[in-house]
Formats: C-alpha cells, structure tokens, sequence
C-alpha cells in the first residue's frame, strides 16, 4: 500500500517554482490584496504552478492568502509567482476595501434632529 501524501510533501522545490528567486518584482503585495485574472491572454508558456493560480483566479477574486493556501506553497512563494502575473499581465490587483469607521452618534442625532424639524 502507498503511503498518503501530506500537504508537506511537495515534489517540486519551492525554489525550483521561483527560478530560483527569493523576493517579488513588487513590494505591493499585502497578505489581503485582492487578485483577479485577466482574460485576454494565453495560459501557454506558464509553468503549472501560474497556470493554477489563473485557474483559481479566473471566476473572481482571491487574496494572496488564499492564493498560498490553495496551492499549498507559503506566502512567499507565492508573491514571486503573483508578481511574475503582473509583471506579465496577467494578473491585476485591488487593495482590499477599507473596513467603514463608525459614525459618530453626535452627527447622527443631529440628522435625525433635522429631519424631524423638517416634518
């Protein structure tokens, strides 16, 4: 009987997927960036690990967190190959959206204050 691969068990060296290269092009990538794929050109020429990562980001947006997660590589990694996308146009990216900051209830009554005194 074969023994299971774990999620560790990887058969490509990570950097073998990076050409050797231990940083990205880009220093832009946060953990939440959001990626999303573009259509317009050619998966050919794209070694498997970029390949997958398009694949995952073609029906919507990914973080770069999930991104790692889903390839099983760590986040580094991950960020060279995200950055050879860009760099290549096949992948653009999107600052997450901002968490809203609370209102303040001061402001708040005194739009209520007014639209009562207008009714």
């Amino acid at each position: 009987m074969t023994p299971r691969r774990r999620p560790t068990d990887r058969l490509v060296r990570s950097y073998v997927v990076t050409d050797g290269r231990a940083h990205p092009t880009r220093n832009t990538l946060d953990l939440v960036t959001l990626l999303i794929a573009t259509d317009d050109l050619p998966l050919t020429g794209l070694n498997p690990e970029k390949r997958r990562l398009m694949e995952l980001c073609r029906p919507g947006a990914l973080s770069v967190a999930e991104v790692a997660g889903h390839l099983s590589l760590p986040v580094g990694v991950a960020k060279v190959l995200i950055a050879d996308l860009m760099d290549s146009g096949h992948i653009v990216t999107r600052a997450p959206i901002p968490a809203a900051r609370p209102t303040d209830a001061r402001i708040l009554q005194e739009v209520l204050d007014g639209l009562r005194a207008r009714l």
